[in-house]
C-alpha cells in the first residue's frame, strides 16, 4: 500500500519554511537538499525535517499540505520551531 507524507523543511541558516507532500520523504529531502537546480528550496539550503505526518492517500496528504501552508498552520510549525 502507498504511504504519503507532508512534510515541513526548516532552514535554520535563512530562518525559512518549506511545506509540501510526497511519497518519499527521504528522496524528496535528497532532493531538496542536493538534486534540484531549481525552483524556492535551492536558494535556503540546507534543510531539515521539522515535522511529517503520514496518510493512506494522495488526497488526505493534499489537504493537510493546503492546512499548513494556511496562516494557523504556518504559526503551529513556527511554534515547533521555537520550542
Amino acid at each position: 500500500m502507498q504511504t504519503y507524507y507532508t512534510y515541513a523543511l526548516y532552514s535554520k541558516v535563512h530562518d525559512k519554511i518549506y511545506i509540501g507532500f510526497t511519497s518519499d520523504l527521504e528522496g524528496r529531502l535528497l532532493y531538496h537538499n542536493q538534486f534540484a537546480t531549481k525552483g524556492f528550496t535551492i536558494k535556503f539550503r540546507p534543510w531539515l525535517v521539522i515535522f511529517s505526518e503520514i496518510f493512506s492517500n494522495k488526497e488526505d496528504a493534499m489537504k493537510r499540505e493546503k492546512q499548513l501552508k494556511s496562516a494557523n498552520g504556518r504559526l503551529f510549525i513556527r511554534n515547533l520551531i521555537s520550542t
